[in-house]
């Protein structure tokens, strides 16, 4: 494949990437988006293989061979619960391939800089190269011979960015999915020393840049690469569980700026293009997650929000349990019904029988709309997704900003599964971990009744006043399970 048929397919495959980006911002345009990816995506992989300067055939055939099948299991398997964690591990999938790229890029440009040092000084630039070619330089090996010393630098400058980048987003993933997976506490932690630890590995990695600038040898970007995961590691630990959706939106950035970076050292024009296309995307979400939740977005490139400041706020009354009879007959004398759908809902798989109960409310003449956060779940859109999944119609869906202001006039909130998105500890309590995070405001409606399997505080640990006031009866059991209970109540 000529580099010309190659340059093409990467504008196409570029052009796809926009369009998909685009259509994602709609969920009536977010199938087509995902083809519009889908088809980008095989283009670019399909002009990369194909394209000159490509060896090793075989081994690439296997390699894609493996990856689809085990990408294909793994899509099989995961439930959409489960998704936000596949999302982290796929990031560190991305900063551990950019950490070996940039492994890579190291040993070849020390490899053509010993091969460069047993050629005779006397031969001019062609014979060389010549020479260099015979004894087998080919590839990116042969790109880098035909770099100044200037570009080399600049190149090393690169490589050590994308092996930066690569390793913070790489732990920084690894603890993003155990946080998510339960398999790593929800709280945030942080060793002693705190932001300092931090800050000093990363002055440490600068000094290492400088060195291996000067000539010091590969073991400066190993160090820095150890450095670089304990950054990560030491990032993510220091956010609490509240935080995740944030988290994994700037994860996001991490993985798209490290194949950027890696871009630049490979010459690959795409990888530039889709790595700051996804960097940019996640910033910029991150950006809107962190003003939805009134934090500092340095705070969150920097680590160690979601902690409490002093004592929380003691929670007087009791939680009030109420059976499906209670519910049905609410729902029956109520005109307007707002839905607060959470993780919870999405644990149980629960959002069909959240659907048909819609139907049939609707069917009765009320008015029936659901409220997103948007933070509900523990991944950007996830509750968004999972009403889509269950035909509930988009125009009914609504964001925290279009419906806030009408709990006051609101008979009936059912909330499902969640508990910070509707904690006014937010707004009542300055010690708690979510204090000023803007919230839904689901206590002023009339009536609420809360879904919930116990009285425990849920996965990021922080108890809700809402369960204790006096507006507001707890109906507890499996989601699903009770839902279906309930529409044998509504016909």
């Amino acid at each position: 494949m000529s580099i010309g048929i190659v340059s093409a397919a990467y504008i196409a495959a570029a052009i796809l990437f926009i369009l998909s980006l685009g259509g994602l911002s709609g969920q009536e345009s977010a199938k087509r988006a995902v083809w519009y990816g889908i088809v980008g995506m095989a283009l670019a992989v399909a002009a990369t293989v194909f394209g000159p300067g490509m060896g090793n055939y075989l081994v690439v055939v296997v390699m894609i061979a493996i990856g689809a099948f085990i990408g294909n299991m793994v899509a099989g398997k995961v439930e959409m619960t489960e998704m936000p964690q596949l999302v982290a591990a796929l990031h560190s999938f991305v900063g551990l391939a950019a950490v070996f790229i940039g492994f890579n890029a190291d040993i070849e440009m020390s490899r053509v800089a010993e091969m460069k040092a047993s050629l005779s000084p006397s031969l001019n630039a062609e014979g060389m190269m010549a020479a260099l070619h015979d004894m087998g330089l080919a590839g990116f090996a042969e790109k880098v011979a035909h770099k100044t010393q200037v570009e080399l630098n600049i190149l090393k400058v690169e490589v050590f960015l994308g092996v930066f980048i690569g390793a913070v987003t790489f732990t920084g993933s690894v603890i993003a999915f155990g946080k998510l997976a339960g398999k790593v506490t929800s709280k945030a932690e942080k060793l002693p020393g705190g932001h300092a630890l931090n800050a000093g590995a990363a002055l440490l990695s600068i000094v290492l840049l400088i060195m291996y600038m000067n000539g010091a040898g590969s073991w400066t970007l190993y160090a820095m690469t150890l450095l670089a995961f304990f950054i990560g590691y030491h990032l993510i630990m220091g956010i609490g569980g509240a935080d995740m959706p944030v988290v994994v939106s700037m994860l996001n950035s991490y993985s798209g700026w490290a194949a950027a970076a890696i871009g630049f050292s490979l010459g690959n024009d795409l990888l530039i293009v889709t790595g700051a296309l996804v960097g940019s995307s996640g910033a910029i979400l991150s950006y809107i997650m962190c003003k939805a939740m009134n934090r500092s977005f340095v705070s969150v490139i920097l680590g160690g929000f979601g902690n409490t400041t002093g004592p929380a706020m003691e929670v007087e009354g009791e939680q009030v349990a109420i059976d499906s009879d209670g519910v049905a007959a609410a729902l029956e004398e109520a005109d307007s019904v707002i839905i607060v759908p959470g993780y919870g809902m999405a644990v149980a798989q629960a959002q069909g029988s959240v659907s048909e109960l819609t139907r049939r409310l609707r069917g009765k003449g009320k008015e029936v709309r659901f409220a997103i956060h948007p933070v509900a779940g523990r991944l950007p859109g996830h509750m968004n997704v999972l009403l889509a999944e269950a035909k509930v119609p988009y125009d009914i869906v609504m964001e925290m900003d279009e419906i806030n202001e009408d709990f006051p006039q609101t008979d009936v909130v059912i909330v499902i599964g969640s508990n910070d998105i509707v904690n006014p500890a937010a707004q009542e309590d300055p010690n708690s971990p979510i204090a000023g995070m803007p919230v839904l405001e689901v206590w002023k409606a009339k009536q609420v009744f809360v879904s919930k399997r116990g009285q425990g505080t849920g996965y990021s640990g922080i108890e809700n006043p809402l369960f204790y006031k006096e507006n507001t009866r707890m109906f507890y059991g499996d989601a699903k399970k009770s839902l279906d209970e309930l529409l044998t109540k509504i016909t």
